[in-house]
């Protein structure tokens, strides 16, 4: 019976200590793992609509900023429900599918967001597992690109594109409102009304708390315009395109304000020398500089809104 007991006791440990170390290879495993910013898909562009909403997604905003690019926006109750437990989670309540034109002018091809890229880019509480399998079932997936190697979630999580330059979590400010509600109706109204040649996309209410991100268009010809600023990036990065990239969002949040009791309302845009960088991370400087300008054009035509 000793012996019994010892041979039970000491399998026991080693299958412990098995259970450990697998654990701990698949956390490694994990950690290595990397991520690019858009998917490929595989399926007709005009499939795309009915396919997404067949798997339960809804579209709350089609744009098309140019010729050649059109951008559906979407959301789903899961993506939502990920938004409300996460701080600022609204920047991920939506996942964007693009339909562009390759560079031989003539066929298209469909690409939409990496749920787990942005996830990990907006630090969200969860990888969006569950919205990147039902991505992949109405859409297909060829593949991931945006980045020749990908980012590790630990980099994205903490993703800056160089020293000085911004992280996720100090956005720019650029207003703050009474309340909420009047927060809301101000940005949404002066979106409708093209402040600062732009125009409304989208918007989607965060459920559980107060918080609503709105899609910001960027129309015109100044430096932060869309069509404008994507000409450059576009001829950079070639095929696949990036048009997933766009539209642009502004954030309304319920705050406190230092010094006072009662709750305002809040708006901000991610800085776009984060924004950008985050979507197109493999830009070097030089390439960089040929758009220096756009982050300051997006802040003004988003103040313009915020107004």
């Amino acid at each position: 019976n000793t012996f019994n007991g010892g041979y039970f006791n000491v399998k026991l440990k080693l299958s412990n200590a098995l259970f450990l170390l697998l654990m701990f290879c698949a956390s490694l495993a994990q950690a290595d793992s990397t991520y690019k910013p858009y998917v490929l898909a595989s399926v007709a562009p005009a499939d795309v609509k009915a396919k997404l909403e067949a798997e339960g997604f809804e579209v709350v905003g089609e744009y098309k900023p140019y010729d050649g690019a059109e951008v559906i926006v979407v959301t789903s109750e899961a993506l939502k429900t990920a938004a409300s437990g996460s701080i600022r989670g609204g920047y991920g309540a939506v996942m964007r599918v693009a339909i562009s034109t390759k560079d031989d002018g003539e066929s298209q091809q469909v690409s939409y967001t990496n749920p787990a890229y942005w996830a990990n880019g907006y630090r969200m509480a969860t990888e969006l597992s569950d919205v990147a399998a039902a991505l992949e079932k109405a859409l297909g997936n060829d593949g991931e690109f945006g980045s020749k190697k990908g980012l590790t979630r630990e980099k994205l999580r903490k993703y800056h594109y160089m020293v000085g330059m911004p992280y996720f979590d100090k956005p720019t400010e650029l207003v703050t409102y009474p309340s909420h509600k009047k927060a809301v109706e101000e940005v949404e109204a002066n979106l409708k009304a093209g402040k600062g040649e732009t125009t409304l996309v989208y918007r989607v209410d965060i459920p559980g708390k107060n918080e609503t991100v709105f899609g910001m268009g960027l129309k015109g010809d100044h430096d932060g315009a869309d069509k404008k600023a994507m000409a450059t990036l576009s001829g950079i990065t070639g095929d696949p395109k990036h048009t997933a990239y766009m539209p642009y969002e502004i954030l309304v949040y319920e705050g406190k304000v230092e010094g006072k009791k009662e709750e305002v309302g809040k708006a901000e845009i991610l800085h776009g020398k984060f924004r950008i960088a985050l979507s197109f991370p493999d830009l070097s400087m030089w390439n960089f500089m040929k758009i220096r300008n756009a982050p300051d054009g997006i802040e003004e035509a988003a103040k313009a809104v915020a107004k």
